[in-house]
């Protein structure tokens, strides 16, 4: 499948996913803390350029209220794909924090799936980790069904700086590696968030993405 999966991505994502406040404290794609009573908003895009590839671009608004999660997404599971998911997150911690949100959804556009997943964090003082993963169940190709990751491991030497390494599991694009890691970083200032991923350096299958994000 020709997909944006960035990360986040595809994270970045991940990111794919991609932290959307400086006070987040770690990688997950949540727009605000799950203890905040009022909606929070962020939508990020995330430009992905493919060596030897189509380049593309794949898009996530993501809304909050406590811990209600709720995002929508363009161009992920599939290229000009659309998709919608609802999920509640669990939290707690005190000098180690976690956050587990379970997801259900749903893709239509190109191909249709049921689209389970979950989102989970954990964070301690400057390191944090950060993985998500799902199930894209083609409802008319068995065959085209697969399982999709993508992780983080990000530590901030600054409160505007993450840096870190990030991994995914995916069939969309990077020649024949199934698993790419490589690098990242992050940079917020207010409500925005830029990041750069790097997967596969110094390879004829690197794939860059790009990620902006504005949280509101």
């Amino acid at each position: 499948m020709n997909t944006a999966r960035l990360g986040i991505a595809s994270l970045a994502a991940l990111a794919a996913a991609t932290a959307f406040a400086q006070d987040t404290g770690s990688g997950g794609r949540r727009a605000s803390r799950p203890d905040r009573p009022a909606w929070e908003f962020a939508v990020t895009a995330y430009p992905t350029k493919v060596r030897n590839g189509d380049d593309l671009t794949s898009a996530i608004a993501a809304a909050d209220r406590g811990p209600l999660h709720l995002e929508a997404r363009y161009g992920y599971e599939a290229k000009d794909s659309r998709s919608a998911f609802a999920g509640w997150t669990f939290s707690g911690g005190d000098a180690v924090t976690w956050e587990l949100t379970p997801l259900l959804g749903g893709a239509w556009g190109p191909f249709r799936a049921f689209v389970p997943g979950l989102e989970a964090s954990l964070a301690w003082g400057k390191l944090d980790f950060y993985v998500e993963a799902e199930f894209v169940r083609d409802r008319g190709e068995k065959s085209d069904s697969y399982n999709y990751a993508w992780s983080e491991l990000g530590y901030r030497p600054l409160e505007w700086l993450r840096i870190g390494a990030v991994g995914q599991r995916t069939r969309a694009y990077g020649g024949e590696r199934e698993f790419q890691r490589g690098p990242f970083f992050q940079v917020t200032q207010g409500p925005i968030t830029l990041g750069a991923y790097w997967f596969n350096p110094g390879s004829d299958d690197q794939v860059a993405v790009l990620s902006i994000g504005l949280g509101f």
